[in-house]
């Protein structure tokens, strides 16, 4: 067995694995004692994790983590002609399964064949991605987004194709799939198509819609009345100190900070408003809606009753001494 105290901490999205570097703690044949190594944790690999301290987040976390129902309950294919995006979105995350990229002849006047024959090809890989990397025992609801009649004409091919080789997987799945329009076939479309209203009214039952939701909902509170939507941790602190945080917005990068005591703060937080009835919304800064309220400084409150801004009235404290 080998121990190790980490140090540094790096995910690979793509891969689907964690890498933890640090110091050997435990006398081992292989490793020398305090020499630095680096595990590889992946799915169905067992081990041991140690911690000083186990808090409420992290907790909870670990319980999502290993609740099928909550993993992957969102799929989504992001396409133009040629280019395909295959991604599962999770509570926590936004993954790229597959990626599929190919030549697409141009029309010619006259001289099609060519053309049509390649989009056959391109659609039959993005369906075969399709069975291949969606769960559609877990999965609520799949996303096709395109520009143009992209999305549609592969929608008709792969239903075409289902009912010929009479694939019941895809047939008994069919109410699941949903069109909508994207500027391209990129990766980060994935955030326009996830704000459309007809599609957050489809998803009202996934985490992933509630994150987009409140930040939405955040946004919109800022334009109509900004005295009820702080954000940035001493306007938060300020709001949650008079119970007035109605739903709390935070970013998981918030709860990796190196400083315990910063770490501890947030918990505290989440835990306080939580003990008000309040509802918390975790991000994640690898997910779409996260990347957003990270630019936010990573934490937002919608508050259930006006107050005033904490830097007006301390410049109101300062007038009045000046005076």
């Amino acid at each position: 067995m080998l121990t190790i105290a980490v140090e540094a901490i790096d995910f690979d999205t793509q891969a689907c694995v964690l890498r933890v570097k640090g110091r050997n703690i435990e006398e081992n044949q292989y490793v020398k004692m305090g020499a630095y190594h680096t595990l590889d944790l992946e799915l169905n690999r067992k081990f041991t994790l140690h911690k000083a301290e186990w808090d409420s987040v992290a907790l909870e976390r670990i319980d999502q983590a290993c609740d099928p129902t909550q993993n992957a309950d969102l799929g989504a294919v992001v396409m133009q002609e040629g280019l395909a995006y295959i991604c599962l979105i999770t509570s926590s995350m936004t993954l790229v399964r597959a990626k599929i990229d190919t030549i697409i002849p141009r029309k010619r006047k006259g001289q099609c064949s060519q053309h049509d024959k390649a989009m056959t090809r391109f659609y039959d890989q993005v369906m075969q991605g399709v069975l291949r990397h969606i769960n559609f025992d877990v999965v609520k609801c799949i996303l096709v987004a395109s520009p143009g009649f992209v999305k549609d004409q592969f929608y008709d091919f792969m239903f075409q194709e289902a009912l010929k080789s009479e694939n019941r997987v895809l047939l008994d799945n069919k109410p699941k799939f949903l069109l909508t329009h994207s500027s391209s076939g990129f990766k980060h479309s994935l955030k326009e198509v996830l704000q459309d209203p007809s599609v957050t009214a489809r998803l009202s039952d996934t985490k992933a819609a509630s994150e987009v939701k409140a930040l939405q909902d955040f946004y919109a509170m800022m334009q109509t009345d900004p005295q009820r939507a702080f954000y940035g941790i001493r306007h938060v602190e300020a709001a949650f100190s008079q119970e007035a945080v109605e739903t709390l917005l935070v970013s998981d990068e918030l709860f990796r900070a190196r400083d315990v005591a910063t770490r501890k703060r947030y918990v505290h937080l989440v835990d306080g408003v939580r003990d008000n009835g309040g509802i918390v919304r975790i991000f994640s800064s690898l997910h779409v809606s996260g990347e957003q309220l990270n630019q936010l400084s990573g934490i937002a409150a919608i508050l259930r009753f006006p107050i005033n801004d904490p830097e007006s009235d301390s410049e109101e404290v300062f007038s009045g001494e000046e005076a």
